[in-house]
């Protein structure tokens, strides 16, 4: 009787936690947000006009080195003197760094010692030679040896001179790769040297506006951190592969101010100027979804918002000028875009 007594008090719990457990479920069910499609997205939309706007406009680039190179050395070795350090200004030819040569100039001694006794030995059968004491062919191989060792002095000498690391242009050491007493190797970096005397300034176009730029031809360039300092840039290429985003390189050359102001990785802008003032539609950079090479806006149709392709002129600032796709009167959502989808139901304030 006991144990039956226990079975229906066990089972009374198990039904009491499962009624709980039931009903915490449907509380927390009732909490989480369930999306309604049906339901209305509210968003925020703007009715599109013709805009007058001038062709002037500024593209963004950034500046790099003229020259720029990893310095190695062509022979293996301890390296026992560095010469320069990170920000030193070094010109062309300047030795940087230094190689333990000692075994090189030993081998070098050696050489010469033998230079010198061949040296005599070819006296000594040349006259043996012209009096007819020897054969003419000990002459010939002592002067054959002769050269051999000249040869290989010659060797060593080149090898000496190539245990010290000399600067192959004019510029800055922008960084410092090894320290005293490290070993060097051939292809191994010991040094970056810059050279920000002159410098390539690139900028990116996209392909409606590239037939704007001629080589060799000369534009005024500003840099962001000094906007009082105007640069001349003379257009040195024109890309012709552009990237994912459709857009081409073009590089202007530049000469840096006396004291060096521009640094390698500075933003500047280049500015395209022209008379003509047309309209066209201008949106909000925000307002367009998907990618650059497929951009997308959502088009006002109705109560629902439609995915809609277009095509940008060209981005300025935080707005973009749309080359076609676009039609003044359109409306199109320009926030409210969390939950929106193509073909939704909206409303507006």
């Amino acid at each position: 009787m006991k144990n039956i007594i226990n079975i229906l008090i066990l089972i009374a719990l198990l039904v009491v936690i499962g009624l709980k457990l039931m009903e915490n479920k449907k509380i927390v069910e009732d909490k989480v947000y369930h999306f309604d499609k049906e339901q209305p997205i509210n968003v925020i939309t703007s009715t599109l006009k013709l805009n007058e706007n001038s062709d002037n406009y500024q593209i963004t680039g950034n500046f790099m080195p003229n020259k720029d190179a990893r310095i190695n050395s062509e022979m293996q070795g301890k390296i026992i003197a560095i010469n320069v350090n990170e920000g030193s200004y070094v010109r062309k030819g300047q030795r940087l760094i230094k190689l333990d040569n000692s075994i090189l100039k030993l081998q070098l001694q050696s050489l010469d010692i033998k230079i010198k006794g061949l040296e005599v030995d070819v006296k000594r059968f040349k006259i043996l030679a012209d009096a007819d004491a020897i054969q003419g062919v000990q002459l010939e191989k002592a002067e054959l040896g002769l050269k051999s060792v000249n040869a290989q002095r010659n060797t060593i000498l080149k090898q000496i001179k190539k245990t010290s690391v000399y600067a192959p242009f004019n510029g800055i050491i922008t960084k410092k790769m090894t320290e005293v007493g490290s070993f060097a190797a051939p292809g191994m970096p010991l040094l970056q040297l810059t050279d920000i005397k002159k410098l390539k300034f690139t900028v990116n176009v996209p392909e409606s506006d590239l037939g704007t730029f001629e080589l060799n031809k000369k534009y005024a360039i500003s840099v962001d951190a000094f906007p009082d300092l105007q640069l001349v840039g003379k257009t040195s290429m024109i890309g012709s592969r552009g990237n994912m985003g459709n857009s081409y390189p073009v590089q202007f050359e530049v000469n840096n101010s006396k004291d060096l102001k521009i640094k390698s990785g500075m933003f500047g802008k280049i500015t395209l100027e022209e008379s003509s003032v047309k309209k066209s539609i201008v949106i909000p950079a925000s307002a367009i979804v998907g990618s650059n090479i497929n951009p997308q806006v959502y088009l006002v149709t109705g109560n629902k918002a439609i995915l809609h392709n277009i095509i940008i002129s060209r981005k300025v600032g935080n707005k973009a000028i749309i080359g076609s796709g676009l039609s003044e009167g359109d409306e199109i959502v320009t926030s409210g875009f969390i939950n929106l989808y193509d073909g939704a139901n909206i409303t507006t304030n």
